[in-house]
């Protein structure tokens, strides 16, 4: 498997921005979103199994941030309202064959990672 993910940039507070994933290959897998701000560990974001029967969302962008894929066109999109500052990471999507693991030990296939910077 492999994933591109890509639609970062500079936003400013407030803004929303959408990111997306693409797989190749097998896609019946767990999809992930992972952020990495600088001199910090990676944290999740949030998840979603093949069925997106239960998203998991990570309570610090709960209510702002919103997970969905489109299984056709294998592809997962992480939705970014409201986004703050402290939201600033290089945000990487990732592929796992367990539901819904919130661990990135536990996720076998990861993109290159798309930069967000959000301006105050």
């Amino acid at each position: 498997v492999q994933l591109q993910a890509s639609g970062g940039g500079l936003v400013q507070a407030g803004d929303s921005l959408r990111l997306s994933c693409a797989a190749s290959g097998r896609s019946t897998y767990t999809m992930g979103w992972f952020r990495q701000a600088p001199g910090k560990e990676r944290e999740f974001v949030g998840s979603i199994p093949w069925l997106s029967t239960i998203i998991d969302i990570a309570d610090s962008v709960k209510g702002r941030f919103t997970i969905s894929r489109d299984n056709a066109k294998n592809t997962m999109y992480l939705q970014m309202n409201s986004l703050k500052p402290e939201d600033t990471a290089v945000y990487y999507c990732a592929a796992s064959t367990l539901w819904n693991s919130r661990s990135s030990d536990e996720y076998d296939y990861w993109g290159q990672g798309t930069q967000v910077t959000v301006s105050s």
